[in-house]
């Protein structure tokens, strides 16, 4: 029994990845860049993904 994969390329470091199903609108961490990454899209088993800008909290130190 094998387990469905979807592809895509980090599109900031150009990593392949290979991940298990997703869908639109859900996050992953390139492994490289350790980037957050946003699912656009699939299409074909393949993604279509986008850099997520993380606003980091400051606490005021």
């Amino acid at each position: 029994m094998t387990t469905a994969t979807l592809s895509g390329v980090c599109p900031e470091c150009e990593t392949d990845l290979t991940v298990p199903p997703v869908g639109p609108g859900e996050t992953l961490s390139c492994p490289e860049c350790l980037l957050t990454l946003r699912v656009e899209s699939v299409v074909d088993g393949v993604l279509t993904l986008e850099t997520v800008e993380v606003q980091l909290r400051d606490w005021g130190q």
